[in-house]
């Protein structure tokens, strides 16, 4: 389908809000794929709307992505946008492995999540929005190491196992709207 920031941005901008009036685009698919590049395009293209990037929500590599995640995003994010509020998070420091701050997000009339489990059952009932982004496994693995370091390499592995048995379980793939291949 769609595989231009523009062409998203359009199908965005077009779509029935379903959290309070706030239209929630989540952009999915396993780590290393292209998310954080994709969400950072569509918030240029999409006058500067807020990107919430998974990474600073996550309890670190441990991070269960189902449920848990989901249950954190709607307390967070998505039950005051619901109410006409802004959502805050905190914000992870995966150097220190602990948390150092709190993010605010407004309850602006686009806003992008974007990260691992962004657009799993709980969550994409209230998305505008769901956008796939997926590469091989080893490719993904690659620009993973390449990006955090060899030193990584086991908690890579591990992830990619725990994500691929949650989309499984999700569905995750198969309900998005639009699927693009940056392999």
């Amino acid at each position: 389908m769609a595989a231009d920031p523009l062409e998203i941005a359009d199908l965005a901008r077009h779509a029935l809000a379903r959290c309070g009036a706030v239209r929630v685009v989540c952009v999915d698919g396993p780590a290393a794929a292209g998310k954080t590049t994709l969400a950072n395009q569509l918030s240029t293209v999409l006058d500067d709307a807020p990107v919430v990037h998974l990474d600073d929500l996550y309890d670190g590599w441990a991070q269960e992505l189902g449920d848990r995640l989901a249950a954190r995003l709607e307390a967070w994010l998505l039950l005051p946008w619901a109410d006409g509020l802004n959502g805050c998070h905190p914000v992870r420091d995966w150097a220190t492995d602990r948390y150092v701050d709190w993010a605010d997000v407004p309850a602006a009339p686009l806003v992008i999540i974007e990260g691992c489990g962004s657009a799993s059952r709980r969550v994409r009932a209230r998305a505008s929005l769901v956008v796939w982004v997926e590469a091989p496994q080893p490719e993904r693995l690659r620009r993973g190491i390449a990006r955090d370091g060899a030193a990584l390499d086991d908690h890579w592995r591990t992830w990619q196992l725990r994500e691929d048995a949650h989309f499984a379980a999700d569905g995750t793939r198969a309900a998005a709207h639009i699927r693009l291949d940056t392999g």
